[in-house]
């Protein structure tokens, strides 16, 4: 079965989303801004998911996590609980 190791941060709109976005393409860390901006309880541990498989997450972030390309910053991605971005860092 597919698995992945992926990370994201999890707000309530679509502009906090791009902005945090756009500091990471900046040079700012993902992890670091994981832990200060995401709701998701996920951002205390620097946003990572850990090992995933399909079907674990939400539809939307299952699309991204296994068929986009890996090490990018996906995103905004909308879903029932607000905007992600996400990042893949393998995937078999």
């Amino acid at each position: 079965m597919a698995k992945a190791m992926a990370r994201h941060i999890l707000v309530k709109t679509e502009a906090e989303a791009a902005a945090l976005k756009k500091r990471i393409a900046g040079g700012e860390a993902f992890d670091v801004l994981a832990r200060k901006h995401s709701t998701c309880p996920s951002g205390k541990k620097g946003g990572d998911l850990g090992e995933v498989r399909p079907g674990q997450m939400v539809r939307v972030i299952d699309q991204v996590i296994f068929k986009k390309p890996l090490r990018e910053v996906h995103g905004p991605i909308k879903s029932q609980f607000g905007y992600h971005l996400v990042q893949v860092f393998f995937r078999d």
